[in-house]
């Protein structure tokens, strides 16, 4: 698992929204292996800095098996997260955080066939992101289009936010929404 500015600030605890990229923070695209791929939903700006002047931290945690199935480099994937990072701050926002998981046990590079603690549905991005960060999981939400978003969050003990058509796999999430604004709205508004 890697991440981005994941340093602890000694502050209290505080909630986060651990956020979904693909599908979720941006446009879904299949497989995105370069920064220009990386397009921001319509319309999340205003909510992401509603969100963060509320004091939550906005994390995101994704999974990213194209790194294990050679579809692009950790190194690709570095500069497709400062593209992200410029992206969401040319909207007014700063990222607390990006973590993610490049390991998938199907894959064809062999140093990232594995399978790991960090790779969504499990909790380990959550968990690490709430180490560094200083979070509590237990005032956070995490926000995602699938429902691996949703088990993962519910594993780091997150109220979870769904985003688009229902979710499979009998995985329930606390809202469900057909937008992202939407949904990060709904975050705002909850009092947790």
């Amino acid at each position: 698992m890697n991440s981005v500015r994941s340093a602890a600030s000694g502050a209290r605890r505080r909630k986060a929204v651990f956020l979904d990229r693909d599908g979720t923070l941006t446009e879904p695209r299949h497989y995105p292996s370069r920064p220009e791929d990386l397009v921001l939903q319509l319309g999340i700006g205003a909510p992401l800095r509603a969100l963060q002047h509320a004091g939550w931290a906005l994390v995101v945690v994704t999974n990213q098996s194209g790194v294990a199935r050679g579809f692009f480099t950790e190194r690709s994937l570095g500069a497709m997260h400062e593209r992200l990072t410029a992206l969401i701050a040319a909207q007014g926002v700063r990222l607390d955080g990006i973590y993610a998981c490049p390991h998938h046990p199907d894959g064809t590079v062999p140093e990232y066939r594995v399978t790991c603690a960090c790779r969504k549905p499990a909790p380990g991005m959550l968990h690490q992101a709430a180490l560094d960060l200083g979070l509590d999981c237990s005032r956070s939400w995490t926000v995602g289009d699938s429902s691996c978003d949703i088990a993962a969050g519910r594993a780091a003990g997150t109220l979870t936010a769904f985003v688009g058509a229902h979710p499979h796999d009998g995985e329930v999430p606390d809202i469900h929404c057909t937008a992202m604004p939407e949904a990060l709205n709904t975050v705002l508004r909850s009092s947790r």
